[in-house]
């Protein structure tokens, strides 16, 4: 399955990690970032729970199921453009599969006062220190890849480091389990984690089980003008944009025309 696969690879790139800058080293890093207080608390939830659709506006360079992505527009563009159109950026930090790397999201923060979420497979306690000392504002919990206990202790972690969470699942069962940490923000992938396929009918689906209260979010697949329509009809209250904006040739001016939907 690649989504196991992807994780193993992970384990390996965290040694490497650590022998570049040691856990000891990356706690100090990460309580330093807190200290200074330089990003303000909750805003990466606070800019999705505003009224309207919200837009998480992704930088990936490549995925499992597209391999390489050509993208039209060079970084510092397309910083500009989903700082004037977009209300958070997601950055791919997974290197094997995704061709990903946390010096993107450092890159991306020197040119964004947006917040910024570092999407990744996290599996250690050491990946929530460097994005903190990274200058993420946000991670991502797959609920698929943790156990109860660990997602807990996770939650919990990136809540100490002033880091938002969005929680991303992918069935009935897995929107139970995320539950019992009460998150504030919920995210439905529409893309199957085991075999890559895409469904938009997969956030439809689920909504009836997502309560009200949670800042919910449909994750991948979102392409088009009819898809927009679609998931704003089941009132969701944001989109995680990648491929759509990563390949087109002005992501402000798409991200400008799905909101006025």
């Amino acid at each position: 399955m690649i989504l196991d696969k992807i994780v193993e690879d992970k384990k390996i790139r965290l040694v490497e990690h650590k022998a570049r800058i040691s856990e000891k080293e990356m706690i100090r890093l990460a309580d330093e970032t807190l200290r200074n207080g330089i990003r303000p608390e909750g805003l990466f939830y606070d800019n999705l729970k505003k009224q309207g659709i919200s837009i998480i506006a992704e930088f990936k360079k490549a995925s499992p199921s597209l391999g390489k992505i050509e993208a039209k527009v060079g970084l510092d563009d397309r910083i500009e453009k989903y700082n004037n159109s977009a209300d958070a950026i997601s950055c791919l930090t997974e290197e094997d599969h995704f061709n990903g790397n946390i010096d993107y999201l450092k890159e991306i923060r020197s040119k964004s006062e947006l917040p910024i979420l570092r999407k990744d497979f996290m599996i250690e306690e050491y990946q929530f220190y460097e994005a903190k000392a990274a200058g993420a504002d946000a991670v991502l919990l797959i609920t698929a890849i943790l156990d109860e206990a660990r997602m807990k202790s996770f939650y919990e972690l990136a809540t100490s480091l002033k880091l938002g969470v969005l929680v991303e699942t992918h069935d009935e069962y897995e929107i139970e389990r995320a539950m019992k940490i009460d998150p504030m923000i919920i995210g439905v992938n529409n893309r199957n984690l085991k075999d890559f396929s895409i469904s938009l009918e997969n956030t439809g689906r689920l909504r009836k089980y997502i309560p009200e209260d949670k800042v919910f979010i449909s994750e991948s697949g979102i392409m088009t003008v009819d898809d927009v329509k679609y998931l704003k009809s089941l009132n969701v209250d944001g989109f995680l944009i990648g491929r759509a904006f990563m390949e087109a040739e002005d992501p402000e001016a798409l991200a400008k025309l799905w909101k006025s939907i």
